[in-house]
């Protein structure tokens, strides 16, 4: 017990004890709240990192499309260019005049 006061002998036992207590918890509740920070902290750097694997994978379908995509359209594009700078230039008119030389000369 602690010495004669003019408060009850209890009352300053209780609040000694209460003293005690709090100075021996405070280190336990501080690692825990820290704890609980770091546990939460790395959750969320978890939850980034799926999420920019997802973004990433999405990413790399749309490249591989457009890829896919640029394949199949190179015969189509390298035609549509043939065809345009051939009706550009005389060789239609050329090949037509072959073509009816031609005829006229088996008498199709």
């Amino acid at each position: 017990m602690a010495d004669n006061t003019p408060v009850n002998g209890q009352i300053t036992d209780s609040v000694s004890q209460s003293n005690v207590a709090v100075l021996g918890n405070s280190p336990a509740v501080g690692l825990g709240a820290i704890y609980q920070s770091l546990g939460h902290s790395t959750g969320l750097m978890f939850e980034n990192a799926v999420g920019a694997q997802q973004q990433l994978a999405i990413a790399g379908q749309t490249a591989t499309n457009e890829g896919v995509i640029q394949i199949y359209t190179v015969n189509t594009m390298a035609s549509a260019a043939a065809t345009s700078k051939i009706a550009a230039s005389d060789t239609p008119s050329t090949m037509m005049a072959n073509m009816s030389a031609l005829k006229a000369s088996r008498g199709y």
